[in-house]
């Protein structure tokens, strides 16, 4: 399909919004992709990549309850839609696809 392309980072942070679900928010984002892949990213990064992904309608988004460790302002957390999911399934289906059409002798020599 065309304009599901997911880039490596794009997926992350889409993986990352399903792991957290309603608890997906920039920083907590930010801290989860630290712990599944031990990369450091910048909270920009992350921002940068959340707005891309929703204006491609793969995310939504909207504004939690304001919290008192945030000084009173909300957080604007993060979904995945069902038009994300399938960008997911369809980038998970050509990297299965490609992994298993490696020709084993082709991991042989290394």
């Amino acid at each position: 399909m065309k304009g599901t392309n997911l880039g490596e980072f794009q997926e992350l942070v889409m993986l990352t919004v399903g792991l957290l679900y309603d608890k997906a928010y920039g920083v907590s984002i930010k801290d989860e992709v630290k712990r599944q892949t031990g990369r450091t990213v910048t909270l920009s990064t992350v921002h940068a990549a959340l707005n891309r992904l929703e204006d491609k309608g793969f995310l939504v988004s909207w504004m939690g309850e304001a919290t008192e460790e945030r000084g009173g302002r909300p957080k604007r957390l993060f979904r995945i839609t069902a038009y994300g999911k399938q960008a997911l399934e369809e980038s998970r289906q050509v990297r299965n696809r490609m992994w298993e059409l490696i020709p084993k002798v082709a991991w042989d020599h290394i």
